[in-house]
């Protein structure tokens, strides 16, 4: 299968854990992502322009990081305007960008960019929020060993069961709330 997001071929990038039971590659991550990823996990400031068509849009610090998690190396970012960047991973010589479908068309630069820390990233309370939603959905589904499908709606219709695990009724409600209103942001309140 021929994937759309940058380094897609470097399928070889190992692991570096097994961790959760799979042999990992940016592929299976990518796909294992695509069933997650929704209006809850874009950035705020581009949600308005999120959808399902565009599912990676705002997603890629904490995907860049959660694949630091699994693969190793370094995170990097792309400057752009209004003085912020666009993560990717490098990871010996393998460059990958799990979200640079968003970009459509555009060529990005992946040369000569700046490292990004997550210590920096992850200071700011809702990038911190969404990260972690992201990767408790991503071990979460593959502890328990489920299949991910689209028909998943990406994972959404599983928050509650989330929530319910942690025995949170707040957190619950909050994220019954959000899920019957198709409105994520109210998790972020």
């Amino acid at each position: 299968m021929a994937y759309a997001f940058y380094g897609w071929n470097h399928g070889d990038v190992p692991a570096i854990t097994n961790e959760y039971g799979e042999t990992w590659t940016p592929c299976k991550l990518y796909d294992a992502l695509s069933n997650i990823w929704c209006e809850y996990t874009c950035a705020p400031r581009l949600r308005e322009k999120w959808s399902k068509e565009n599912r990676t849009l705002g997603q890629c610090s904490i995907t860049a990081f959660l694949a630091q998690d699994i693969f190793g190396g370094k995170v990097y970012g792309i400057p752009l305007p209004g003085g912020n960047y666009h993560c990717y991973n490098v990871v010996g010589d393998c460059v990958f960008d799990l979200t640079s479908e968003q970009f459509g068309e555009e060529t990005l630069n992946y040369e000569n960019n700046p490292e990004q820390f997550r210590e920096v990233h992850l200071a700011k309370e809702e990038k911190r929020r969404r990260y972690e939603f992201l990767k408790e959905e991503w071990k979460r589904i593959f502890e328990k060993n489920i299949e991910t499908t689209e028909s998943r709606y990406f994972g959404m219709e599983e928050l509650p069961t989330l929530a319910e695990e942690k025995n949170n009724e707040e957190q619950i409600r909050m994220c019954l709330e959000a899920y019957r209103s198709d409105n994520w942001v109210t998790l972020l309140e």
